[in-house]
This record gives C-alpha cells, sequence and structure tokens, in this order.
C-alpha cells in the first residue's frame, strides 16, 4: 500500500514538473473575468488534485476504519457523495474558466475545433447514459466502499460497459478536452492532459488496491 502511494507521489511531481516547464509563451496568454491565464490554470490544476486526494482519503478511512459511517452513519456515504460532485464540477468549470481566458492560442479554426469538440462528446454522453441506465450514480461514486452489499454485485456489461469496465476513465474523461478545443485553448487542453493521465494514476494507485479488498483476485480476473 504504501509502495502504491509513494508512486503517486512521484507521478504527480512528474505531472506537476511537466506542467511547470511547459507554462510559457502561449500557455499562459490571455485573461477572463480580469484573471489572468496563469492563475487560472494553477486554479485548473490544482482542482483535480484536491478532488482525487479526497477521494482517495473517503475511500482509505471509510474501507479500512469506517470513519465516515461510524460519525455520519447511514448518511455518511451522501455527505462523501456531495463534496465529489461539488469537486468534480468544478474541476470542469476551471478547465472551462481556463480555455475562455487563453482562447484563440491552439492553430485550428474554430470549425475545425468545434468539430473535434462533438466527435468527443458523443462517448462522454453515451457514458453518462450507460451511468444512468445500468450502472448507477451510486456506484460511479464508489459506493461498494461503503456498503458490503454492492460487493456481491457483478460488473456491469451493457452499454458502453461493454467496451471497458474502466469506460468512466477511459471515456468520460474526454469531456475535460472539450472546452480546449471549442475554444481553442492551448492551456486547457495540456490541464486535460494533465487530468487524463492523473486519473489513471489515481486507478493504479488507489483505485485497484481497494478493489482487490473489496472483491478479491476472482473479480480482478473479470476486468479487461
Amino acid at each position: 500500500m504504501f509502495k502504491r502511494q509513494l508512486l503517486h507521489y512521484i507521478a504527480l511531481a512528474l505531472l506537476l514538473g511537466g506542467v511547470f516547464a511547459m507554462s510559457g509563451g502561449y500557455m499562459v496568454y490571455g485573461r477572463f473575468l480580469g484573471v489572468p491565464t496563469f492563475i487560472w490554470l494553477a486554479i485548473a490544476i490544482a482542482t483535480p488534485i484536491m478532488h482525487q486526494f479526497y477521494v482517495w482519503a473517503c475511500w482509505r478511512s471509510e474501507l479500512y476504519h469506517n470513519a465516515i459511517s461510524r460519525t455520519f452513519g447511514e448518511a455518511g456515504f451522501y455527505f462523501y457523495a456531495v463534496g465529489f460532485a461539488v469537486l468534480f464540477g468544478l474541476r470542469l468549470l476551471a478547465i472551462i474558466a481556463l480555455a475562455l481566458s487563453n482562447r484563440g492560442t491552439l492553430p485550428i479554426d474554430f470549425h475545425t475545433g468545434a468539430a473535434i469538440g462533438a466527435v468527443l462528446a458523443l462517448p462522454s454522453l453515451y457514458l453518462i447514459y450507460s451511468v444512468l441506465r445500468y450502472f448507477g450514480l451510486k456506484r460511479a461514486f464508489g459506493i461498494d466502499h461503503f456498503d458490503a452489499h454492492y460487493r456481491e454485485v457483478p460488473f456491469v456489461k451493457q452499454g458502453i460497459f461493454r467496451f471497458s469496465n474502466n469506460a468512466m476513465y477511459i471515456y468520460g474523461f474526454l469531456i475535460l478536452w472539450i472546452p480546449g478545443f471549442f475554444l481553442q485553448s492551448v492551456s486547457a487542453l495540456m490541464v486535460a492532459t494533465f487530468s487524463h493521465i492523473y486519473i489513471w494514476v489515481h486507478y493504479y494507485c488507489t483505485e485497484l488496491p481497494d478493489i482487490r479488498v473489496i472483491y478479491g483476485n476472482k473479480k480482478i480476473e473479470e476486468k479487461p
């Protein structure tokens, strides 16, 4: 467990180093609501870090110590879920604000950017449909860390989950690329790259070890 968390910190440091190294020129050009782009960039990088550390802290404290349930009872999951939703919403709003601040810096025309954004929106919308229709919001938020009943529920194989059990990470995070293409922002696309890589750091360092604890090796073998 310690090795996974150490890997998390190393990967995050490398990602932040990459962002810092690239944060010049057109990456920090522009302003939005009177705030310079480099501030929006810092906010857009900070929000996914806060979100994923929040999830890590809640999942681990609940899975190993039932800390949230012991404190809040059956409402514990809902308190956690509200925080999850707020932080995810903030990371999306932050990247939109960054794209508005840095708009016009990507050397493609509006129609090309809009077309790419529309293509990326299709799997994102299909994922939302599949989550609501087959998977359920509770499972998407990680209720299996809170309620042992969900540990007996099989992995979903309908909708977009026919293609991968990790569809939320593969397809869902494409939504973060859309503002950068629609508004032609190189800085927003850099943050989308950071976020998409960093969510896989979360998967391998937090979610996958938790899956092994919750479901055991039999379930792991079912994952593609």
